[in-house]
């Protein structure tokens, strides 16, 4: 049946509402800092044959491939065969999830007996056991990163609050209250995206509403296969590097092909290096969003919704054993750094036949910190994810001291921090004069943070890069500056790798600077005016203005 135009436009825009409502949900209701102050978790609405239809605006890298993680439940445990109160979970990152901790539930949406879609949500869970509190830099296998859920189908009634899934998670992990409490909210944003469902299908009626879905995914694929047509066919190339593997100092080369050809895209990551021991692999689903979230953020405008609709146009590969397709069991943590690395290539590839909706690459690292402490009472866990410089554009400077486009996490407010931890204490927080790349518009800044440790027995680890390759000007303009990690212990400067654990002492100094982003164009084509505003805001040394 067709649905009147006047119908689609009210329930399309009901179930984008409700997914951002889902999100809203999910970050007041968690208990961890890093889902409740840094909005590290997203939601969605999917039909009932699990296609992302609507989604929050929160981390495009959760949301881009949620189908695939979606699948291989419903493979395993049939949509026809769930009954109310089921859910699935999966964060397998070789069976459609991503690292450990961003974990997948899935609840199914009922009306008058009948599926009409599920709520979808994920969060970055703090601790997941695993070989050390947060973060494990040393993993060498992913099972030493935390509890794998392989794509599974569970009861709330018998199987969570209190049953056995929930105790088994809660035994495995080394602060139980929090994970159990961010668990919980996932479970209570989709049972309002569900409620939000209902009430359209009791206003519409199921048929009228599923049909409105359909139609939602056809028009985001119409709009995206129309930008796309814009584009002169063609096959272009790009790639970037990461620093290292964190064993050895050699550079970890992503390569991507991007062929347009009418109104279709393939990415095609061949000529990308091996595999590696360390981390920093990146499970194919990760690969899959970065392709896609580059491709949309350039080719299209923000009003085309982000769904599965969005994604026919576009087909992603990445060849199997490689860094951005690893093979099983293969350590997967640090996966948004090589993510990052493909994001850069896709965009350099697209450069030369969209100039002007290209940006120039950024700091793109996701920085964890991680600060935990064993006490008598047990652990407490600090974990956040650093930002950095955004590349500039053809429209204006990159942005200064935000997260990177792919994760799009806020920051955990200091006074936050204040309330929650007593083992350290932040010192500074401020940008980086200098740090942004010159050009006609120059690279984001960079910030830094010091924190002044205060107790004993306190571990640091971190990933990051861009410690050493610094991200590349766009026609003409300037790299960015790298990221740095000291420790100021007395009168010794403890300069540390970008991907490390390190023992703390009581009275340490951790000193962690983020790097900025590219300039766009040539710097002799700044306006004398941003120069001079850079120098009276500070983000820029009179030396730097003068060369």
């Amino acid at each position: 049946m067709a649905v009147n135009t006047v119908d689609q436009a009210v329930i399309s825009q009901g179930l984008i509402a409700a997914a951002r409502e889902m999100g809203v949900k999910l970050v007041r209701s968690a208990y961890s800092p890093v889902v409740r102050e840094a909005n590290d978790c997203s939601a969605a609405l999917m039909d009932r044959f699990g296609n992302v239809v609507a989604q929050a605006e929160l981390i495009p890298m959760q949301l881009g491939p949620i189908g695939a993680t979606f699948r291989p439940c419903a493979d395993l445990f049939p949509t026809d065969t769930l009954v109310e109160g089921d859910f699935y979970i999966n964060n397998d990152p070789f069976q459609g999830g991503q690292h450990l901790q961003d974990v997948f539930l899935f609840s199914p949406i009922f009306f008058q007996g009948v599926l009409v879609g599920f709520g979808a949500t994920v969060a970055h869970h703090l601790d997941l056991g695993g070989g050390a509190p947060g973060l494990n830099p040393d993993a060498r296998d992913v099972h030493q990163e935390g509890i794998i859920f392989p794509p599974s189908k569970y009861n709330m009634d018998h199987d969570w609050n209190g049953g056995p899934l929930e105790r088994l998670v809660r035994a495995n992990i080394r602060v139980p209250d929090q994970t159990i409490g961010d668990f919980n909210a996932q479970f209570a944003a989709n049972g309002i995206g569900g409620a939000r469902v209902q009430d359209l299908c009791a206003r519409f009626t199921p048929d009228v509403v599923l049909e409105a879905m359909d139609e939602l995914l056809d028009y985001s694929e119409r709009r995206m296969r129309a930008a796309i047509s814009e584009l002169p066919d063609g096959v272009f190339y790009g790639e970037d590097f990461l620093d290292d593997d964190g064993i050895s100092d050699e550079p970890l080369r992503i390569q991507a092909r991007v062929e347009i050809k009418g109104d279709t895209v393939i990415v095609d990551y061949e000529g990308t290096c091996d595999q590696v021991a360390t981390n920093v692999n990146c499970p194919y689903a990760s690969t899959v969003a970065a392709g896609l979230s580059c491709v949309k953020s350039v080719l299209t405008s923000p009003d085309i919704p982000f769904n599965e609709g969005s994604k026919r146009a576009i087909e992603v590969r990445a060849p199997y054993g490689s860094i951005l397709n690893p093979r099983r069991p293969a350590p997967v943590r640090a996966r948004m750094l090589s993510a990052y690395r493909a994001y850069n290539a896709v965009m350099k590839a697209l450069a030369p036949t969209a100039p002007e909706k290209v940006i120039a690459s950024g700091f793109d690292s996701t920085e964890i910190i991680v600060l935990s402490q064993l006490g008598v009472d047990g652990y407490q866990i600090y974990l956040e994810i650093l930002g950095g410089g955004y590349g500039a554009s053809n429209q204006g400077d990159g942005c200064d001291a935000v997260d990177s486009p792919l994760s799009n996490c806020s920051n955990v407010p200091v006074e936050a921090m204040d309330m929650e931890y007593d083992y350290f204490r932040v010192e500074d927080y401020s940008l980086v004069p200098d740090s942004g790349g010159a050009g006609r518009y120059r690279g984001g800044l960079g910030f830094q943070r010091r924190y002044h440790i205060l107790g004993d027995n306190v571990t640091f680890a971190t990933y990051s890069d861009r410690f050493r390759l610094a991200p590349e000007g766009l026609f003409g303009g300037a790299d960015g500056v790298c990221a740095s990690t000291q420790v100021l212990r007395g009168d010794e400067i403890i300069n540390l790798p970008s991907k490390v654990s390190f023992p703390l002492l009581k009275g340490d100094i951790l000193v962690a600077r983020t790097g900025g982003g590219a300039g766009y164009g040539e710097p002799g084509e700044r306006a004398e005016d941003d120069v001079a505003r850079d120098l009276e805001e500070g983000f820029m040394s009179r030396a730097e203005a003068a060369e």
